[in-house]
Order: structure tokens, then C-alpha cells, then sequence
């Protein structure tokens, strides 16, 4: 495929606005992800992984608490101007830590209420931005535009957390937060400019008793879609950890300061960089692949965890990156492309909660596994989920096939032939 091809969506004015300002967005956001990491880890608590893991868990549990109410909010307002909403009040929280920060008086109760906060929000922002690529773009671009809008989303990962490495260092945590309290205004900035009356906008849906239920029916009634969320659960529980899998692998085993732990973050992000790519030149993907992918995620992240040093440590996590993003940008585009447009909110909202959802079961144990184990044990049990998660989509391709030669099967046999006397 061409870089025409490639790189088709962005031809789309809507779409390169976003792109931009989503991009200088996403930048300050991982920094603040690495900053609020290491002021838990080596400034309130003594290298203490279960405190990160709560952080994680209070930023990321109300994905699945409020779940009644985001998924409906995306299918229901206007995104656009949701979105502008979420953006807005995740700058003013990061614009609070950052403040408390610089004058001192922070304090591991206070980073959990902050977390707590940004949760709640991107609760309702999450949704609401996923399916708002579908109304910058239309059905046509949507496979390409979610890979592209992973690819922004991981360059992102892979220059926020190298930078904001370097910034810890040389001004502190606090300034890290005030940073990104101030990218908010590109993401705003691009909403602001975008042509509305190009928006390929969702039918809107009416709010009636039930709708989370219909939202619950709608997948129950889809293997497809309920083999996807079994995987997103079990990677997103105790695979997708890696604030603390990096962190205590850097501080614990390889004895490095927060430009170190900022690097291998970034070493991360240019696996998930090549595996976004890669899916952007896919016209569809398929449960083949995210079963392909989760094995993969598996074997890399067990490797990572029997890494001798930060350097093989490093070239491990690039391939899990790798496998990771092929395998989330695979779900996302497959997920969006096989759902009705008009339960598509409620759906992805569903995707988010059981990704992030599980973070607050996963992280506590997984942090509680780095201190009493070791982060190499933590990373292994990390492992495992990738395993049982390809184990699951070679289950749902085996009921696919069998259910293909079933229905072939009838219909040879109401074609046949009646010979009976």
C-alpha cells in the first residue's frame, strides 16, 4: 500500500485538525501519566508498587462504575461539544496536581483524589472521542482512521514520557502537570476549528429505561463481540499494567532514575508506533489476527520479564508495544465495524469499562505481586493473560468454522434431492 493509502484519512480537513491538536494533547498527558507514576513511586512512598497500583485503579475504576451513564452520553449529546467539555475539566484537574505539587504541600491522598477526579471524566470522555472518529471520517476511512488516531496516540507515548523524563529531572514533577494542564488548549483549539457541517453525525438516540440492558443484549446475542471483551478483560486486567511493570523493572531491577524509566516507556510506545502502522494499511481486521497478536503479547511480555538488562529489557518491550497496538487497534476497528451505528456508543463504552475497568481488580494485585515477588513475577502473571486471551479467540474461530460447516451442511441437505417412494 501506498503512503497515499496510508495516510488516506488525513486528507480529511476535519480529521488533520483533530489529528494535530489530539496529538500535542496526548504528548502532555503521557508526561503527566509518567510524572504522577514516579512522585508515587520514589517522593510519597518508598518505592512502594501497590500505592501505584491504587493510583491506577482510582484513575481508571469509574470507567466501568459509571458505565450506566457514558456509553448512552456518547450515543446521545452532541461529541463534539462533550468532548470539549472532558478536555476542559482534565486540563483544570491537571492544572490542581500541578499547583498542590509546587507548593509542597502534595500528598499520596491528594494524588488519589486528582486520580479519582480525571477518572470520573474520562469516563465520559473515552467513549465519546472513540466513536468521534467515526463522525470526522465516515464508514469509508473508519478502519484507517483508528489505526492512524493509535499511531498519533502512541507517538505521543513514545515523545511524552523521554520528555517528561528529562523535565523530573531537571525542574521537578509539578511544572510536568502545568504542561499538560496547558496542551488541553490544542485539543480545544482543534475542536473549535473543525467545519461542523461536515461532521458525519449519528442518528441521535432517545434516553428510555433499559438502554444499558439493550447495550448488554445487543453483545450478549454476538459471540463475536463477547470473545473480544473476554480478551479485552484479561489483557486489560493484568496485561496492560505497564506504569507498573516499567517503573518497578527500572527502579527495583535495574537501578535507574526517572530518565531511564521515561526511556523505556518510550521504547514502549515505538513498538506500538510500528504495530498502529501496520494496522492502518489493513482494509479489515479479523479475529484471526487479535488472536495472533495476544499470543505474541504473551510470549514478548514473558520475555521482557527474563531480560538480563535495561538494554535486551528494552528491545523486549518495543515487541510487546508491537503486539499490543496490533492487537487494540484490531478490537477497536473491528468492534466499531460490525456494530450497529446506533448501539455503537453504548458498545464502545462497553469496550473501555472492561478494558480500563479491570485495572482496578489487576493493578492492586499485580503491584502486590512486584513487592512481594518481584516485577518480574508481576510481568509474567502479565503474560499469562496474553495466553489465555489468544486461547480464547482460537475457541471463537473454532465455534465460527464449525458454525460455517453446520449451516453449509443444511443447506446441501435442503437442496438435496428428495428420492424417498
Amino acid at each position: 500500500m501506498s503512503d497515499r493509502r496510508l495516510f488516506r484519512s488525513l486528507r480529511l480537513y476535519n480529521f488533520r485538525i483533530w489529528a494535530i491538536g489530539s496529538l500535542i494533547s496526548n504528548i502532555g498527558t503521557w508526561m503527566q501519566r509518567v510524572a504522577q507514576d514516579w512522585l508515587v513511586l520514589t517522593i510519597l512512598t518508598e518505592h512502594n508498587a501497590s500505592a501505584v497500583g491504587i493510583t491506577m485503579a482510582l484513575q481508571f475504576g469509574p470507567q466501568l462504575l459509571l458505565l450506566p451513564l457514558t456509553g448512552h452520553a456518547a450515543d446521545r449529546f452532541d461529541r463534539r461539544r462533550l468532548i470539549m467539555l472532558t478536555q476542559a475539566l482534565q486540563g483544570l484537574l491537571a492544572l490542581g496536581l500541578g499547583l498542590v505539587t509546587l507548593t509542597g504541600v502534595v500528598t499520596l491522598w491528594q494524588v488519589y483524589a486528582f486520580a479519582l477526579g480525571l477518572g470520573c471524566v474520562s469516563a465520559f470522555d473515552a467513549p465519546a472521542r472513540q466513536t468521534f472518529v467515526n463522525d470526522l471520517v465516515g464508514e469509508r476511512y473508519l478502519s484507517n482512521a483508528v489505526a492512524l488516531n493509535s499511531t498519533s496516540f502512541n507517538s505521543a507515548r513514545m515523545v511524552g514520557p523521554a520528555v517528561a523524563g528529562l523535565l523530573i529531572a531537571a525542574i521537578g514533577t509539578g511544572w510536568v502537570f502545568l504542561l499538560n494542564a496547558l496542551s488541553f488548549a490544542a485539543v480545544l483549539g482543534s475542536l473549535y476549528l473543525l467545519r461542523v457541517h461536515e461532521l458525519h453525525a449519528m442518528p441521535e438516540t432517545r434516553r428510555r429505561p433499559g438502554g444499558l440492558l439493550e447495550g448488554f443484549r445487543y453483545v450478549h446475542q454476538r459471540p463475536d463481540l463477547m470473545a473480544i471483551l473476554i480478551m479485552l478483560f484479561l489483557i486489560g486486567t493484568f496485561g496492560f499494567n505497564f506504569p507498573i511493570f516499567i517503573s518497578t523493572m527500572s527502579v527495583s531491577v535495574f537501578h535507574g532514575a526517572a530518565d531511564q524509566y521515561g526511556l523505556l516507556t518510550s521504547a514502549l510506545a515505538i513498538g506500538s508506533i510500528s504495530g498502529a502502522l501496520l494496522a492502518a494499511r489493513r482494509e479489515q481486521p479479523s479475529m484471526r489476527l487479535l488472536g495472533v497478536a495476544t499470543l505474541l503479547f504473551g510470549l514478548c511480555c514473558a520475555a521482557a520479564a527474563l531480560m538480563p538488562n535495561v538494554w535486551t529489557f528494552a528491545a523486549a518491550l518495543v515487541a510487546t508495544g508491537l503486539s499490543a497496538l496490533t492487537f487494540m487497534t484490531g478490537s477497536n476497528a473491528l468492534m466499531q465495524l460490525t456494530t450497529t451505528p446506533a448501539m455503537r456508543g453504548r458498545v464502545m463504552a462497553l469496550r473501555i469499562a472492561v478494558t480500563m475497568g479491570g485495572t482496578p481488580l489487576g493493578a492492586p494485585v499485580v503491584g502486590a505481586i512486584a513487592d512481594h515477588a518481584g516485577p518480574r513475577w508481576a510481568m509474567l502473571a502479565g503474560a499469562s493473560a496474553g495466553l489465555l486471551a489468544a486461547g480464547v479467540a482460537a475457541g471463537q474461530l473454532r465455534r465460527a468454522r464449525h458454525a460455517t460447516l453446520s449451516d453449509s451442511s443444511h443447506a446441501a441437505a435442503g437442496a438435496a434431492p428428495d428420492h424417498r417412494p
